[in-house]
Order: structure tokens, then sequence, then C-alpha cells
């Protein structure tokens, strides 16, 4: 009988531990992908010895608990020397798997080290850090600049000029627009002090320091909208410094550069340029205070 009610409880155990490896839907982007790889690992080795924890466990509750006194245990140096070795094999293991993950871009941040073949990045400001893409790469890969100051966030487009006006490209606030299933380098920066620069859904996550670039790199799979925040305590609109990322269709992607791209040259033949680069939020060099906040921050 007893036997019988400790074999239900362990398929009980491989069932539920069963539903909780049971791989999700589709990720949502390559560095999702790769943190739930190596968490699945982990919980491939986790599971046996859970399981063998508490099979352990019951049979001792189980076999002795009628006992009227504790009896020591007795010295077993195999078994010491066993679960040891276990040990050691078994730190290893995950010390091997982070390190592998660590060693990946989306994971471990684009430095000069990992890519030092790496074209010029396309940044507005002379700060250090930022790592542009591979050469060869370039043309596929799409970069923006990402400026966290109190308390909101604006993504410039560099790359993005209009009419080949190097001081003039798309920048958005509150708002970041990126295509799927594209490679993305995100150079992360403050231009006050320190901010961090987090979306859960994306698995992206980069501290923005002051007067420093973070270079990180992701790819999109699933288009939506998902939720920023700013996972720094940077002051007493911290809780409001939030924002959007939007990843959007190739095509869809292309579509907003060029509405963006047409109101800015509307505005330039309007005769308002000046007006108009303070509303586009482009940020011109030296020129950090061009973007105004929103206005519920402002207030």
């Amino acid at each position: 009988m007893i036997r019988k009610r400790t074999a239900g409880l362990v398929a009980g155990l491989f069932a539920l531990l069963a539903l909780a490896v049971d791989p999700a839907a589709a990720q949502t982007s390559l560095n999702e992908d790769l943190i739930t790889g190596l968490n699945l690992k982990l919980l491939y080795v986790a599971i046996p010895i859970a399981v063998l924890v508490e099979v352990i466990l019951i049979y001792t509750v189980i076999k002795f608990k009628d006992s009227d006194e504790a009896k020591p245990t007795k010295e077993n140096r195999r078994l010491e020397i066993t679960w040891t070795v276990a040990t050691a094999i078994i730190l290893l293991f995950v010390g091997f798997a982070a390190y592998q993950l660590l060693g990946v871009t989306a994971i471990g941040g684009v430095t000069a080290a990992s890519n030092p073949n790496a074209v010029e990045p396309a940044t507005t400001h002379d700060f250090p850090g930022a790592v542009g893409p591979p050469q060869g790469e370039a043309d596929n890969v799409v970069e923006i600049e990402v400026v966290a100051q109190k308390y909101f966030w604006v993504f410039n487009y560099p790359e993005e000029t209009v009419n080949g006006n190097e001081s003039r490209y798309v920048s958005n606030t509150g708002t970041m627009v990126m295509p799927a299933n594209t490679t993305v380098y995100l150079h992360v920066t403050s231009i006050d002090w320190l901010h961090a620069f987090h979306v859960p859904k994306l698995a992206l996550k980069q501290d923005a320091f002051p007067d420093k670039y973070n270079t990180i790199s992701t790819e999109a799979y699933k288009t939506g909208t998902y939720q920023l925040y700013c996972a720094e305590y940077c002051g007493v609109g911290h809780s409001a410094m939030l924002g959007k990322v939007q990843v959007v269709s190739q095509e869809e992607y292309q579509n907003w550069l060029d509405e963006q791209k047409a109101g800015m040259t509307e505005s330039e033949s309007s005769g308002n340029e000046s007006s108009g680069n303070e509303s586009s939020g482009n940020e011109s060099s030296g020129n950090q205070s061009a973007v105004a906040p929103p206005a519920a921050l402002a207030a």
C-alpha cells in the first residue's frame, strides 16, 4: 500500500515537472529564445535532483515515522565521494552553459572584442562604448540610438537622414519602431544620470550610463507592441518613465520611415525648419536638450 502511494506521488511530481518544462509558444525575440533555452537546460538538470530529494524525503518519513529514537547516520565514504563528484559535475555544467550564453552578443552585449571588424556606429554623440555592426553585414542591420533622460526616452535613427542632411534624421519620442526578423543594434546612453532600458517581453535590458554607450543587439520574431520600462531608480519621475517598442513588418517599417521623412521635408519647405527640428526630436551635436518631454511629464 505504501509503495503504491509513493509511486503515485512520484508520478504526480514527474507530471507537474513535465508541465513546467514544456516549451512555450514561439519566442518573441532571439534574446528570449536564448534565455529560455538556458532555463530549459538547467531545468533538465534540476528535475532529477528535485525528484531524487523528494523520493528520499518521503521514504525517510515513511520508514522512520514510528521510531521512538533517532539514530545517527553511519559514515559512508563512498556515498560522500559520489555526491561530491556529482555536485561538482552539475556546477561545471551550469557554469559552462551560462558562460556560453554570455558569449553571445544578443545576451552579453556587443563589444569591440566580440566585433573587431565593426564599422563606424550610427550615433549622434561622441561618447565611447558604441560598437557598429560587422563589415559586410552593416547593410542588413538597423541601428537605433536609445537616449534616456529625465523622464522619457528618445529614439534616433541617424542613418535615416532627410535629403542627405546628416543633421536631419528620423527621431521619435516615447515609442521605438523596429522591423521584425532583422538584426537591430541598440546604442543605449543617457544625457543626465543613470537609467536602464528594459523590455521584459523581448528579454532586453541594458544600463544607460551618462556620456557612455552600451550596445546590445536583438532580433524580434513577433510583431506587436511591447512595454518599455526604466529599470533603474532615477528620481521622482521614475515610475512614469515608460515607453513602447513597436515591432512591425519590413514593409510597415519602411512606410513609417518614409512618412517621418516626408513630414520633416514638408516642415522644411514651409520655412519652419528650426521648429520642425525641435518637434521631431533631433539632437544636433552638443545640443542635448533639443527634445522636449511629453506634456504630462513637463507639468
